[in-house]
């Protein structure tokens, strides 16, 4: 069917007795507000298809504002995920929807989404998919950091060597050790978004968490939410 789009369910919510308002991640168009007329009928065959984490092939009618549901299929089964990985594929749909802007098209983030829900499906260790979206969602947000050179001699960063980072400016090399220091090797496993440690993915962890904050903003994430309740009931 002509104008077909890849796509996922991010987000969806009731609307009136049969019908759905989506938030759809889209591969040409970006996030986008779709009313699904009936999607919620007992006879609709729309049921099963319009869930998160399912690739759909989707086709929708109208410009800007609230577009409307034409055809949805699924193009395979759900991306299977379960416990921590389930949790951190939420964390991705909400990071999505709180950064991304409406009616924008991001491919290059879409096809980096898509990669992270395949990997979080097949590993036994969420974070480095999780690192390396979130690295590749600040680039195309215009995050621009130089995480091999430093900012003020402008040589190459030395393994060995820690680094403070700040704002407008870069990394720098600094003899005092903080929350915003790194050492140059967990810098270069930024840059090649490889992670061989666990320092290496916390030192990640540390600087994209202050990175997103302006991007997401002071409300609470509620998939980070749900993941600390869902560890408090299992210690129990």
């Amino acid at each position: 069917m002509e104008g077909l789009q890849r796509c996922f369910v991010l987000h969806s919510r009731p609307y009136s007795e049969t019908s759905l308002i989506l938030d759809l991640f889209t591969e040409h168009e970006g996030r986008l507000s779709i009313m699904a007329k009936g999607a919620r009928g007992k006879r609709s065959p729309l049921k099963g298809a319009l869930q998160p984490f399912t690739p759909l092939l989707a086709k929708w009618s109208g410009k800007g504002g609230m577009r409307t549901l034409r055809h949805a299929e699924s193009i395979t089964l759900g991306i299977p995920l379960q416990g921590v990985m389930l949790y951190s594929a939420l964390y991705l749909n909400e990071i999505v929807v709180r950064v991304l802007e409406e009616n924008t098209p991001y491919p290059h983030v879409f096809m980096d989404y898509l990669n992270a829900l395949r990997e979080l499906a097949q590993s036994n260790n969420p974070e480095p998919a999780l690192r390396r979206f979130e690295l590749a969602l600040l680039v195309e947000l215009g995050y621009g950091v130089d995480f091999l050179h430093c900012a003020g001699s402008g040589e190459e960063v030395s393994d060995t060597m820690t680094y403070r980072f700040r704002e407008q400016q870069g990394f720098t090399a600094s003899l005092v050790k903080g929350p915003l220091t790194f050492t140059g090797r967990q810098l270069k496993a930024m840059a090649d978004r490889r992670f061989e440690s666990a320092d290496q993915l916390q030192a990640a962890k540390q600087f994209t968490r202050m990175a997103l904050k302006p991007y997401l903003g002071p409300k609470p994430l509620k998939s980070r939410e749900l993941f600390i309740h869902r560890a408090r009931s299992t210690d129990k």
